[in-house]
């Protein structure tokens, strides 16, 4: 009962600072009304960001949900939580991966609401979390380069977000079922690499053919170096 409370509070705070930050403006129309003579010629454009979020709602919560819709020996969870944030960015992210929760226990049975609200907030948005403060540290520390972006956010920092979320889920007590407890970190080392290893590809294609799938990416930021300026003090 403890743990529910306090995953619940985890969930409710997340969400409060994420929705606070209106992440709903990175919807809207990416159209530019001063080019344009008239208001009325001024082109309709959806946000690129529609594209990952719509696809994350239609294929992540039967990813949530499949270790629960058939037997196997080995349960092993699938998160995905890193590449939704890269793509949404984290105030758009976490409402995300709470609605892919949500829809991911209406989809199975054997997710009931707590079970639910686990997944959520241990594969879900507490990744999520340590990715987006990975990514700024990574920032402060080598600046934006392309190579830190796709190798230390999307591979490293997913590996680190994953390996991490999932090592406080096991101290407060949730085990992998089928899985011995002495070869459970063992898993959990091996599951978050495979989610990296998917995380970091997807970067790298979205880099070189959708940045614009990307949130967190900018060519202005990581492609184009300011020059910097000079003065000239020949006599």
């Amino acid at each position: 009962m403890l743990q529910a409370l306090l995953e619940a509070a985890v969930a409710l705070i997340a969400l409060a600072v994420a929705l606070s930050m209106r992440p709903w403006r990175q919807l809207a129309d990416r159209s530019v009304p001063g080019r344009y003579a008239c208001p009325q010629d001024v082109p309709r454009m959806a946000s690129p960001l529609w594209t990952p979020l719509l696809a994350t709602l239609v294929i992540l919560p039967w990813l949530w949900a499949m270790p629960t819709l058939h037997k196997m020996p080995l349960q092993l969870q699938w998160s995905g939580a890193c590449l939704v944030m890269l793509m949404l960015g984290w105030p758009l992210a976490i409402p995300t991966l709470a609605l892919v929760g949500l829809i991911a226990c209406l989809l199975s049975p054997g997710l009931e609401g707590y079970e639910a609200l686990r997944l959520t907030v241990w594969h879900g948005m507490l990744p999520a979390t340590l990715g987006m403060l990975w990514g700024v540290l990574l920032r402060h520390w080598l600046g934006t380069k392309v190579f830190v972006y796709i190798f230390g956010r999307g591979f490293v920092g997913t590996v680190f977000s994953l390996f991490a979320a999932s090592v406080l889920s096991a101290a407060l007590g949730h085990q992998l079922p089928g899985v011995n407890e002495d070869l459970s970190t063992i898993a959990r080392w091996l599951m978050a690499w495979g989610d990296a290893v998917v995380t970091g590809m997807m970067c790298a294609v979205c880099v070189a053919y959708r940045p614009q799938w990307l949130a967190t990416w900018s060519d202005d930021l990581y492609l184009y170096e300011k020059a910097p300026s000079s003065k000239d003090t020949s006599a």
